[in-house]
């Protein structure tokens, strides 16, 4: 009897971990929220910013998207597991004011 304890529990083990496995495979995976700053020099109206701000936020994973007029530039925070800077780049270029990453907080 004692000597299939060490079998038994062998199994064990060989049971949990894969399925420690498996688990750790169909978990999603949680990004921290990414802050940017995108230069946008093309804004020559105090109106430019509705439209940058509404293509920033139609990008999937976008939480917030702020657009000042006189600096020419938006602050977006976003999920870097749903998103990244190309989309949204590409989103204020799409709307008619090309951008360029100036700065990252996180």
């Amino acid at each position: 009897m004692h000597g299939s304890i060490p079998s038994q529990f062998k199994r064990l083990l060989t049971s949990v971990g894969a399925s420690v496995l498996v688990l750790s495979i169909c978990l999603p995976v949680h990004a921290a929220p990414k802050t940017v700053t995108l230069s946008i020099p093309s804004m020559d109206c105090p109106v430019c910013p509705i439209t940058v701000k509404k293509a920033l936020s139609q990008v999937s994973g976008v939480s917030q998207a702020t657009v000042n007029f006189e600096k020419r530039q938006a602050v977006v925070t976003f999920d870097d597991a749903k998103t990244n800077v190309g989309a949204l780049t590409d989103s204020t270029k799409n709307a008619g004011y090309p951008s360029t990453l100036a700065g990252q907080a996180n």
